[in-house]
């Protein structure tokens, strides 16, 4: 979305600019697909020539991604969050139960309150390791030694 907002409020303000510069807009409507063929293809030749085939297909994957938005959205933050109250909530009540959830988060009840989290592998797996961290004995250094 703010892609698309991007482009608009560049094209106003290029345009806008020249015209309040006292620039006819006639002039530039007439020669727009001249110098956009220009511009635009030295700026897409370049880019082809100075990268290789597997920058081009990330690039373009990337500008995919920055069109279609946020992968997360205000609620999403809004379920990690009491997702972790819930979760510190048991820690500060009973250790041993806050293990039975971030050991097996797929099984977890509190986990699966929140499927959309549960489903990417990488939050899960942030949010098990770092409370199975906090809650090791620190005064055992060996301990601390084989979770690393």
């Amino acid at each position: 979305m703010f892609g698309m907002i991007g482009i608009v409020v560049t094209f106003a303000m290029v345009f806008g600019g020249y015209i309040l510069a006292g620039g006819k807009l006639g002039v530039i409507l007439h020669s727009l697909p001249f110098e956009m063929m220009m511009i635009g293809g030295a700026a897409v030749g370049s880019f082809l020539l100075s990268n290789e085939t597997a920058v081009i297909k990330q690039a373009l994957g990337g500008i995919g991604r920055s069109l279609k938005g946020p992968r997360w959205h205000e609620s999403d933050v809004q379920d990690v969050l009491c997702l972790l109250f819930q979760l510190l909530r048991i820690a500060r009540a009973s250790p041993v139960e806050l293990e039975e959830h971030i050991e097996k988060p797929e099984s977890s009840s509190i986990f699966q309150a929140y499927p959309r989290i549960l489903a990417d592998e990488h939050v899960v797996t942030l949010i098990a390791d770092t409370l199975r961290s906090a809650s090791l004995n620190y005064d055992d250094p060996y301990q601390v030694a084989d979770f690393a």
